[in-house]
């Protein structure tokens, strides 16, 4: 299911503070980064990858992995993928996926007697 564009500031979001977790090497996207991609996303749903110079782009890089994993990419900031896959079970961002959030009501405000 693809992300939408308030889904993906969302997780911009809760990301900008995680440090990468994998670091893609010279060697670019093998199979053992995918693998290590896919354990992180297992345990965390939401990562940051580092993708140093290589045999592929940046783009091409994040774009393999997010197609390898099953995963969304959300972000690609420099050399910085960040990448999102939701749990099937105890998804700590159930929320943010449910859809279009309703508005909040307006506080309600007294009225002082004049």
């Amino acid at each position: 299911m693809p992300l939408t564009g308030k889904q993906r500031r969302h997780l911009r979001a809760l990301g900008h503070h995680l440090e990468p977790v994998v670091i893609v090497g010279q060697s670019g996207v093998t199979d053992g980064v995918i693998s290590a991609v896919e354990q992180a996303l297992n345990d965390h749903e939401l990562i940051k990858v580092k993708i140093n110079e290589g045999p592929d782009g940046r783009h091409e890089g994040a774009d393999r992995l997010a197609e390898a994993t099953g995963a969304e990419l959300a972000q690609l900031l420099g050399r910085t993928a960040l990448l999102f896959k939701k749990r099937k079970d105890k998804s700590r961002f159930e929320d943010i996926l449910k859809g279009p959030h309703e508005p909040k009501p307006a506080p309600k405000t007294e009225e002082k007697p004049k």
